[in-house]
């Protein structure tokens, strides 16, 4: 199985699945691969390791998505038109971004931006996360100067917590509490309430406070229609047709029940799979010939003879493993009706170019046997 035919057709990949399985090498090989096709590639990634991160040459709280770079492109076997950059989503520096494009005035957006509400309440927002990663991918799109962006989704329990952003951040915006904090202009019980609440703040957290509330929600909730707006666009751009999510899953049985619960809940919201990516998988290991008496020499000894004898006996135990493994990929792949393309487990780590770089063969189907018998395995 490879993920090419995909990579042809598609602009917007999401990946996503639970943590520690592989989700972000996964998506950086992916973008690997694609630019080796000679697309044009971005990757979004939240929290990349710190081996990664030196390897692709990329860095915190960046303003500007952090090209590959011609050297490593070339090392890589990278050509133009293809590229691939990368871009570690800081939600506050997003945030930022999304206030300074949307407020009405420069002024406006300064006090805000400046506004000590603000700067400690945006990080603690119900969804903030999970909308910043929604509102960047709205933001690339727009601009149109990627053949290919991929989402690497936020780290979750619920790995499509993202698309349920908007609502949970109009459950945090509610437009009550935005009216409720505006200034005092009438002597109704939202009046009353207002002024009882700015005597018992004032008192407990001291005078500016709930001026700062007021300016805080006084701006940010004039903002919050063109928010949710851009949400619920990218929403619906998700469920187009050059869109495509992929499930990371590793082989363990609580990862591979969680995926199937990600798979239930994209074909509920009519989202496109795909493919299923099956990390550090048994399943290529099927490649691997069966050691059989044409190891041994014409005329082997009996230490020979003992040594292969128990070597099948390995072999076969092991087979075991390999052909519940595949049973299970041909299970998920009738389920699931869409490709499951495997990855196996590699013992050098997937933290540097090497590694994703093979990690892009297998998911492209370009990977050879896993096992070379002219070297020997310890």
């Amino acid at each position: 199985m490879s993920l090419a035919p995909l990579v042809d057709t598609k602009r917007i990949f999401v990946c996503a699945g639970t943590g520690g399985v592989g989700k972000t090498s996964v998506s950086a090989a992916l973008g690997l691969g694609a630019a080796l096709r000679g697309k044009r590639v971005l990757v979004l990634t939240i929290d990349p390791s710190r081996r990664l991160a030196e390897a692709l040459g990329i860095r915190q709280n960046t303003p500007d998505p952090v090209p590959l770079g011609r050297d490593r492109e070339a090392e890589l076997g990278i050509e133009a038109p293809g590229s691939l950059s990368v871009w570690v989503l800081d939600p506050k520096r997003v945030s930022d971004q999304t206030v300074t494009r949307l407020a009405r005035s420069k002024l406006e957006a300064e006090r805000l931006l400046a506004n000590p509400i603000y700067q400690r309440v945006t990080s603690m927002i119900a969804g903030m996360q999970e909308y910043t990663a929604m509102e960047a991918l709205h933001g690339f799109i727009e601009q149109d100067i990627y053949d290919i962006v991929i989402l690497d989704t936020p780290p979750s329990r619920n790995a499509l917590n993202f698309l349920e952003a908007p609502n949970r951040l109009a459950a945090s915006m509610n437009s009550r509490i935005v009216d409720l904090m505006r200034p005092s202009t009438g002597s109704g019980i939202v009046g009353t309430t207002r002024r009882f609440l700015e005597r018992v703040l004032g008192g407990v957290f001291g005078g500016d406070f709930f001026a700062d509330l007021q300016v805080f929600f006084g701006a940010f909730g004039g903002m919050f229609i063109k928010l949710s707006s851009n949400a619920e666009q990218m929403r619906a751009r998700l469920g187009e047709d050059d869109v495509a999510f992929l499930l990371v899953s590793s082989s363990g049985r609580d990862s591979i029940e969680q995926a199937q619960a990600f798979e239930s809940r994209i074909r509920e919201l009519g989202l496109p799979l795909g493919a299923l990516v099956l990390n550090r998988s048994l399943v290529p290991l099927a490649r691997r010939p069966f050691p059989d008496a044409s190891l041994l020499p014409r005329k082997p000894s009996a230490v020979q003879r003992s040594a292969l004898d128990k070597l099948v006996q390995l072999a076969v135990r092991e087979s075991k493993g390999i052909n519940a493994a595949v049973d299970l990929s041909q299970q998920l792949e009738a389920r699931a009706e869409v490709p499951v393309v495997a990855v196996p487990e590699l013992g050098s780590g997937v933290d540097d170019l090497e590694g994703l770089a093979s990690v892009s063969t297998w998911l492209f189907g370009e990977a050879g046997p896993a096992w070379d018998p002219n070297r020997p395995e310890t």
